[in-house]
């Protein structure tokens, strides 16, 4: 839904004097206000995005995931919408009114998944709440006592979240808002193997302390970790472990869609415009996904013609999965492979970004204890007010199911020009509102990455008919997500139904595509927001390229797409076309 306020509003402020100027000034201020508050909530009740951005107190807590917590974030958030909405959207600056819809939206969108208690479902595939640690932990650089004073003191704080998880989990089992057997049993083997690895893993922050920590204080950090991590967490990990065992799995739902839990129909549907970011309906989402799959499959067909092959489909993709050229045979060579492609991918980024971010981001291995139940690849954002650089997460295992010929497309996706590019350079906007730098739109995020995929093209990345192919691959993998993901949540297909649409059209592993698969039965409504978002951008691109003609910048377009955070589509295509219609009139 196109929402043109921009041209409005620069016409408004352009004539407004006395009484109309003032009370654009009085908006301002009342706007400035709800936006500060909303901070101070934001930071309360999510200490690890506060954590982040550097805010030294909130590095020592844990959220607060009773139901309790939830009924009054959700009475301040109702306060405050009801002092958003009496600050008026006009006369505002173009900056205001995005941050006054953006805002409101959030707000809204906060109270209704509180309404739908949706923390009764605290376990994912492979992971949850349970994991938490582990992922903090691969984050969390120790660069002075306070930070291991902190450190130690979220370990302290860890009980009580263990505690508060399960009994939303048991909540769950009441109501009948349990995740399906596939998903709990992945969840299960998860926090089985974190039994023997967790201590260990709740160690590492303490492992590169800087010589400014007398060795004899380091050591005591060390035991005093050890003993909290001994006498108070692995107990509670053992405590979900048996809970998961003999409470939630057997009670784990033999369906795999939301359709067939208590409101989850509705449920469903605010996922898929709380994701998207659009008014589209399952229906329509799902008729979009096919007309995609069947766009994506002729491009894929012209591709295995210039490759030289002689076959068919299924000929071709079974050849691209059992010949050993395509595959490493080690997990070394593997990472070499990625290094090599990610420094490939940076040496084009000036000649389509004239802004790059200021912080790096490195390669790591995704651990073994989720590695099974994990992707190909992942990112994690790193944070410049600690001195943490972004990281791109690698899976080693199964080197028979990771193919070279799609890790081009992975890498451009998960690192430069894809998220980290995109997320480092939102963090560095300080003049955005706090809750904008760290804003999670998922459309914009991942249509942004499926984009930059398609940016390789541009870059030279695809050198061979294979790696476009695989690009291609990973492009019809997001087009059978908006398929898939409706056809389980919304149609009630069984999981073998949705798995045709990957393994007739795709060259994903069967590996791959299993473990795809439990990620949209356990996160509904995620996977739709790739697809959607990407188009969106691509739409914005061609009509700037038609718009401009030879005066088409694309260092200077893309940098306007990234230069407000990541933004809902209809406030992203406002700022844009604002743009366009501004660079028209140029001479």
């Amino acid at each position: 839904m196109i929402r043109p306020l921009m041209a409005c509003v620069a016409l408004f402020v352009v004539t407004a004097s006395g009484p109309v100027l003032a009370q654009q000034q009085q908006g301002d201020a009342r706007l400035a206000a709800v936006i500060a508050a909303y901070e101070q909530l934001e930071r309360r009740v999510d200490p690890l995005t506060a954590g982040g951005e550097g805010d030294r107190a909130a590095l020592r807590r844990l959220p607060d995931a009773s139901p309790e917590a939830a009924a009054a974030l959700k009475r301040d958030l109702t306060a405050l919408r009801t002092q958003l909405a009496q600050v008026p959207d006009h006369g505002l600056n173009d900056a205001d009114t995005i941050n006054r819809a953006f805002l409101m939206r959030v707000i809204s969108e906060g109270i209704e998944e509180i309404d739908f208690d949706d923390a009764r479902m605290p376990i994912s595939n492979g992971d949850g709440y349970f994991t938490l640690l582990s992922s903090l932990a691969y984050n969390t650089p120790i660069q002075s006592a306070d930070d291991a004073e902190a450190w130690i003191a979220r370990l302290q704080a860890a009980p009580l979240w263990y505690q508060q998880n399960l009994a939303n989990a048991r909540r769950g089992i009441a109501t009948g808002w349990v995740q399906p057997r596939i998903v709990s049993e992945r969840a299960l083997a998860t926090a089985r193997a974190q039994l023997n690895s967790l201590t260990d893993t709740l160690l590492l922050p303490f492992a590169q302390m800087p010589p400014t920590i007398p060795a004899a204080d380091q050591q005591r950090y060390r035991d005093r970790a050890r003993a909290i991590i001994h006498d108070q967490i692995l107990p509670q990990q053992q405590a979900t472990v048996t809970f998961l065992q003999n409470e939630y799995l057997p009670h784990s739902r033999t369906t795999i869609g939301l359709n067939a839990i208590p409101n989850g129909r509705a449920y469903y549907s605010f996922l898929a415009r709380s994701f998207t970011t659009t008014t589209m309906t399952p229906e329509q989402i799902h008729a979009l996904g096919e007309s995609e799959v069947a766009r994506i499959r002729a491009e894929m067909e012209q591709e295995i013609r210039a490759s030289g092959f002689h076959g068919d489909f299924a000929a071709f993709v079974n050849f691209l999965h059992t010949d050993p050229q395509f595959y490493a045979r080690t997990g070394e060579e593997l990472t070499m492979r990625y290094a090599e492609t990610a420094k490939r991918a940076d040496a084009q980024l000036p000649r389509l970004f004239g802004t790059l971010p200021r912080l790096t981001y490195g390669i790591r291995v995704i651990p073994a204890e989720t590695a099974e139940g994990s992707t190909t690849a992942y990112y994690t954002q790193g944070s410049p007010a600690l001195g943490q650089s972004g990281t791109y997460w690698i899976n080693l295992t199964h080197l028979n199911q990771r193919p070279l010929y799609e890790m081009s497309a992975l890498t451009l996706h998960e690192s430069v020009p894809g998220h980290h590019l995109q997320i480092a350079l939102a963090q560095e906007q300080g003049e955005l509102p706090y809750y904008r730098r760290n804003a999670n739109v998922t459309a914009f995020i991942e249509g942004w990455g499926l984009y930059a995929e398609s940016l390789g093209e541009d870059m030279g990345m695809y050198r061979t008919p294979y790696e476009r192919f695989g690009r291609l691959s990973y492009e019809m993998w997001r087009a059978c997500r908006l398929v898939a993901d409706t056809g389980i949540h919304w149609m009630g297909w069984d999981i073998e139904r949705a798995r045709q649409c990957f393994a007739q059209n795709t060259a994903l592993s069967p590996h791959n595509i299993q473990t795809e698969l439990e990620r949209y039965v356990a996160t509904p409504g995620q996977a739709l927001a790739y697809k959607i978002g990407e188009l969106n951008f691509q739409t914005l691109r061609r009509e700037a390229t038609q718009a401009l003609g030879p005066r088409f910048n694309i260092r200077a377009f893309h940098d306007e797409l990234l230069g407000a955070g990541a933004l809902p589509i209809d406030l992203l295509d406002t700022r844009v076309r604002a743009w366009i219609a501004a660079q028209s009139e140029r001479r």
